[in-house]
């Protein structure tokens, strides 16, 4: 990997990447809220089937279709050493059933157009009225009768441990598992989190007694809306689900979920993290329609639900940290969660919970604004309108009043009980529901980085956690380079890893071409190398020619898109200075910076200019580079991991890449090394 290189692999990641009317209006004067608007329900129609299914209705002609949803209300229960079960049953339900194969059911769902799934505790259908009765059939039948073959088990535990496979690396994935464990602890379902192991430990018969006992009619809810005949649909139903059988829900206690006496850090080492993952969590007793619920709404949406509120403003708009910012408080008949988070560059982690915390301590502590109040109403009037225009918020609202045991006027008052909030009111559910005295501050980051100013500028105290949740002491911040270890020394042992300093040296060129796949784009990379300093690149999108970027040794230029810039200033003088075939030769006049540990393993890293190049300790092997680039006034680190390393033609090269690039990875492979061949001067003209 090269200067030049890393500059084109950016490029590809970014290819992926109103009317004012005038009036007289007094501005000093804060309009006042107008009446709550009325806002018509489509009126839901229950009953109940002697198993216990309580049947929702809702009509609306609009549109000639209809849709089915069952929810199966039970408790959330601990899974043990099987977390993960319910998930893995859910995800086998609809894979044919005693009546119908796997592939005629899913031929005959897409005969219709219409659409059926299935869950752990969940199923829908929806279609053109005219197929919804055999669509409902479907989905009963899917509901009441599944088969669960070990054909279909095996395939969907590869499929899931594949999966958690691929986030054994994500800092994203990492910080909320561990945010789940610490906030509720793993002895709560909400703390729990699948693993290799707990799946692994899940059986087919497993799967069955999961159905067998979960998956019951007397603890279920259907809701049934669209355009419908309520009297038909009432026999259908009891023809189709009367014979459900109920059984016994076995109880579930849960443990009281605490918060932390007095606000701490926890922070999670993540060595591979380009940025750290922020969060301000804390439980709380918040239920829908509690007597402050509207209350808490609003202060939420004036802290940090969107990009007017004050999280957005301060962390993204005013000091540039991060893409967003936001905040959310989350209602449970359980238990719920408070959370303000941000995913931040790694140097400005430590100024970044400064600014979290003086806005959740400043919402407690100080009386929002009039104007911001009167913001966070229309917002909520607005999306409140809105919704209830789809089908689907008439029997999604009637399904809330019987789970939450709400009046029947609660949903035709909504909009009265948000304008009715006050100041005083949002300061004391922020006060209540926003526990800056009481919160973790949980940090997912790279502790190289992080924790020296994090210490240096928290009052509050630090405690360590590996990527699971467990304990651990403080992550090593660096290791002593061994005396006479040199960065040149560093790339004659990489060199001796990958074939031998002799045999790297007569490479005099060298083609490349890696392959990846962007949002369903087709992307290749083509890049040409020859000694000294010659590198020529080329990037196609689906088969066309995207961008060319050529140097010669003296002189180079971009071409993209037509436009042909040629190459000065600072990009010229690296282009100059820059090694090829093998950029790592460059690497020599570099600083041995550090030794640092890259997933698990220890390296050491060959600082250079903008670039830092870890070679592993074990191996030789150079196993990551991270770029640092600025614009805009922003510092920004874009990360680049080798792997899966291949000999061709006596040197080993790594046929996998992985770039980060913001919330977006792009995978690249080798397709194909050519050395000594099919390159030309006339490839750098």
């Amino acid at each position: 990997m090269n200067i030049m290189k890393t500059k084109i692999l950016s490029i590809i990641a970014f290819i992926v990447m109103s009317v004012t009317v005038n009036a007289q209006i007094d501005r000093s004067q804060m309009p006042k809220s107008g009446p709550a608007p009325k806002v018509i329900l489509g009126k839901a129609e229950k009953f109940k089937l002697k198993n216990g299914l309580t049947v929702i209705m809702v009509e609306n002609h609009k549109l000639p279709r209809a849709s089915a949803t069952l929810t199966i209300d039970n408790p959330p229960k601990l899974e043990g050493n099987k977390t993960g079960l319910p998930s893995l049953m859910g995800s086998l339900l609809g894979r044919g059933t005693s009546n119908i194969s796997k592939d005629d059911f899913n031929e005959k769902v897409d005969f219709m157009g219409a659409r059926i799934s299935f869950g752990s505790s969940n199923a829908f259908a929806s279609s053109l009225k005219r197929y919804f009765p055999e669509v409902l059939s479907l989905m009963a039948d899917g509901v009441k009768n599944p088969i669960f073959t070990q054909e279909e088990f095996d395939k969907e535990v590869t499929v899931t441990l594949d999966h958690l496979k691929s986030d054994e690396k994500s800092v994203t994935a990492a910080a909320r598992r561990v945010e789940g464990v610490l906030t509720y602890g793993k002895n709560h379902p909400f703390g729990e989190f699948t693993s290799k192991e707990s799946i692994k430990n899940i059986t087919l018969e497993d799967v069955k007694k999961e159905y067998a006992t979960y998956f019951k009619p007397n603890n279920a809810y259907l809701i049934i809306n669209g355009d419908i005949d309520p009297k038909d649909i009432k026999k259908q139903v009891k023809t189709l689900f009367e014979d459900w059988e109920a059984g016994v829900i076995p109880e579930s206690t849960l443990p009281q979920v605490k918060n932390v006496k007095t606000t701490e850090i926890n922070f999670i080492n993540m060595p591979n993290a380009v940025q750290s993952e922020v969060s301000v969590i804390n439980s709380v007793d918040l239920t829908l329609g509690d007597k402050d619920y509207f209350a808490a709404l609003l202060a939420n949406q004036i802290l940090g639900g969107g990009a007017t509120a004050r999280l957005f403003m301060n962390l993204r708009e005013d000091k540039g940290y991060t893409y967003g910012s936001y905040s959310s408080v989350s209602q449970s008949r359980y238990v719920g969660r408070f959370r303000a988070a941000a995913s931040v560059r790694n140097m400005v982690t430590d100024s970044s919970v400064v600014e979290l915390m003086k806005e959740i301590n400043k919402i407690r502590y100080k009386k929002a604004t009039q104007e911001e109040l009167e913001n966070a109403k229309q917002n909520y009037i607005g999306s409140f309108v809105i919704n209830a225009q789809n089908p689907s918020t008439a029997a999604r609202f009637a399904l809330n009043k019987e789970i939450y045991n709400l009046p029947d006027n609660f949903y035709e008052n909504y909009l009265a009980n948000i304008n009715a909030v006050t100041l005083e009111d949002v300061q004391n559910a922020a006060i209540k529901y926003f526990r800056g005295d009481q919160a973790r501050i949980i940090i997912t980051g790279k502790g190289m980085d992080v924790l020296k100013n994090l210490e240096k500028n928290s009052d509050y105290i630090i405690k360590y956690y590996d990527k699971y949740g467990n304990p651990t002491e403080k992550p090593e911040m660096s290791l002593p380079i061994p005396d006479g270890l040199t960065a040149t020394s560093v790339i004659d042992n990489y060199y001796k890893a990958i074939g031998g300093i002799s045999t790297v040296k007569s490479a005099k060129t060298v083609m490349k071409v890696y392959t990846a796949s962007i949002q369903g784009m087709a992307v290749e990379l083509i890049t040409k190398t020859a000694a000294p300093n010659k590198e020529a690149n080329t990037i196609k999108v689906n088969g066309q020619v995207y961008q060319k970027q050529v140097f010669d040794g003296k002189t180079g230029y971009a071409e993209a898109r037509g436009q042909k810039k040629p190459l000065e200033g600072t990009e010229l003088e690296k282009s100059k200075n820059q090694t090829m075939p093998f950029a790592d030769e460059a690497y020599k006049v570099g600083k041995l910076d550090r030794i640092e540990s890259v997933n698990g393993k220890k390296a050491y890293v060959v600082k250079l200019n903008d670039i830092e190049a870890f070679y592993d300790i074990a191996s030789g092997l150079k196993i990551q580079e991270i770029k640092t680039i600025e614009a805009n006034g922003k510092t920004t680190q874009v990360p680049t991991v080798f792997s899966n390393y291949k000999e061709v033609d006596g040197i080993k090269f790594p046929h996998k890449m992985e770039q980060a690039n913001g919330p977006m990875t792009l995978n690249f492979e080798i397709k194909e090394i050519k050395i000594n061949q099919e390159v030309t001067d006339n490839d750098f003209k």
